[in-house]
């Protein structure tokens, strides 16, 4: 096997230590080593990249542009080094981790309440979350089991329909007293917050009422839903989300309908896993596990 062209671990944290501390002598006493033992690593660090990582400035550390560059890369590395040596560390023998990946707010909202009872009756088992907000290959990121939103047909994958998604107009409380709209023509006239991945949700939404207007598409956009729903509370605007991601605000007080029509989405919650992972203990149990959860009987689909 060919030699990779990696320098050592030690470097990279004396380089790291060094760019936070812009000291050799405070680096080396964060690390519990001597000032030329970091000094020295560095300057091998140096050598070996055949660049200069640091220039001295009034007696102060300051990067280089390609000491810039690379420490970026390099506190990522450390970083995934530091969390893959404390996996290692809590592993237990006997114990199978099951990857899971889902959707940020299904997985707070919907699935995170479903667990406690899962992670009781199975203690083997340990869960490995990884929030994901887009389709991917599951075998390629090596995830066993994944939550899904879309049309439910995705190729070599076994899919179970979890929940249609019914989308409701809200706001706060206080948004609403101000203006007072009547009926949902007026809600037009408040500023109208959107889900980036939902562009068209208030338009569709206007539309199965009848309602023109050429404000559907305007407003703020936002990636995921957890900072759309509390622009919401804040008072920032009427915000359409499935009913699941602000049931809490609203059985609070903290955010109300602003209109009683509800949109239902084309598109669905599924829970998916390869076809070949059907079978595996751990994968099999997770799955009857939150297919029983649900309030009524199941939809399987491939």
């Amino acid at each position: 096997m060919a030699s990779r062209n990696l320098p050592s671990t030690t470097a990279m944290q004396c380089f790291e230590a060094a760019a936070r501390h812009k000291s050799f002598t405070r680096a080396a006493e964060a690390l519990s080593l001597t000032q030329s033992a970091v000094s020295k690593q560095v300057a091998q660090l140096e050598a070996y990249l055949q660049h200069k990582l640091f220039r001295r400035v009034r007696r102060s550390l300051v990067l280089t542009p390609e000491g810039a560059i690379y420490l970026s890369d390099v506190r990522k590395v450390l970083a995934q080094i530091e969390m893959s040596t404390h996996a290692i560390m809590t592993y237990r023998g006997n114990s199978e981790v099951l990857k899971v990946a889902t959707l940020p707010s299904f997985g707070a909202r919907w699935l995170a309440d479903r667990l406690p009872v899962f992670l009781a009756a199975n203690p083997q088992i340990s869960l490995a979350f990884h929030d994901r907000v887009e389709d991917f290959d599951l075998e390629q990121q090596n995830i066993d089991v994944a939550f899904f939103y879309g049309h439910g047909s995705w190729p070599d994958l076994e899919c179970h329909k979890l929940a249609d998604e019914e989308m409701l107009a809200v706001a706060s409380p206080g948004l609403l007293e101000k203006h007072a709209p009547s009926d949902a023509r007026d809600l037009a006239d408040l500023p109208l917050l959107h889900l980036s991945t939902r562009p068209d949700a208030w338009h569709q939404w206007f539309a199965e009422q009848q309602i023109g207007t050429d404000r559907s598409y305007h407003g703020t956009r936002f990636e995921t839903f957890p900072m759309l729903v509390r622009t919401a509370m804040a008072g920032g605007g009427a915000a359409l989300v499935p009913r699941f991601t602000v049931q809490e605000e609203l059985d609070s007080g903290r955010l109300a309908i602003a209109s009683p029509h509800r949109l239902l989405s084309a598109s669905a919650y599924y829970l998916v896993y390869p076809e070949h992972l059907g079978e595996l203990a751990k994968v099999r149990r997770f799955v009857e596990h939150i297919l029983d959860s649900l309030p009524s009987a199941h939809e399987s689909t491939r």
